[in-house]
């Protein structure tokens, strides 16, 4: 693990990326606030993959409001603080083999977000409305969810955006 981050230099500015995915964290380490504190607005990308946080805090989401993109797979997260909502550069989410039974609506504000990955969670409704709103969303993975009929029947004619979807019943492979 790499406290400091990896850093990469782009043309213009340098970004910074936060690679904590498999450490097994149960929560986002608070010193790792204070080692990133001069760079947060540099920090595109955090990896938080493949640990054991059941949450993430409103500080979490409001100190690295300048991310691009987070993933979050192979937790044990259920919910999103509101405050998602501030993570306005937002392109990606992978919230992917976690433990969400509701579709994390506050995703639905973000004006930039594209591509949204919640495959393997146990998601039964999607807001079909408000994601056919949202100006830049490209994909949503929705595979391996026991999603209702409803959601199979009125999304497709409604979208713009690619849903992956499993057949009704489908199961994801054992790990």
């Amino acid at each position: 693990m790499d406290t400091e981050g990896h850093v990469q230099v782009g043309r213009t500015e340098p970004t910074v990326q936060a690679d904590l995915a498999e450490c097994k964290l149960v929560s986002f380490p608070v010193g790792i606030y204070k080692v990133l504190r001069n760079v947060t607005d540099q920090i595109h990308l955090i990896t938080l993959a493949n640990n054991e946080l059941k949450a993430l805090t409103s500080k979490f989401m409001t100190t690295f409001c300048q991310l691009r993109e987070l993933r979050l797979e192979g937790n044990f997260l259920h919910r999103l603080p509101n405050e998602v909502s501030t993570l306005q550069h937002l392109k990606a989410i992978d919230l992917s083999r976690n433990q969400f039974h509701d579709f994390p609506e506050q995703l639905t504000t973000l004006p930039a977000l594209e591509n949204i990955n919640l495959e393997e969670n146990e998601i039964v409704d999607v807001p079909v409305e408000k994601l056919a709103a949202m100006p830049a969303l490209h994909l949503i993975n929705l595979r391996f969810n026991p999603l209702n009929a409803e959601v199979r029947v009125i999304a497709p004619p409604l979208i713009k955006f690619d849903m992956l979807m499993s057949p009704e019943g489908a199961r994801a492979p054992p790990p």
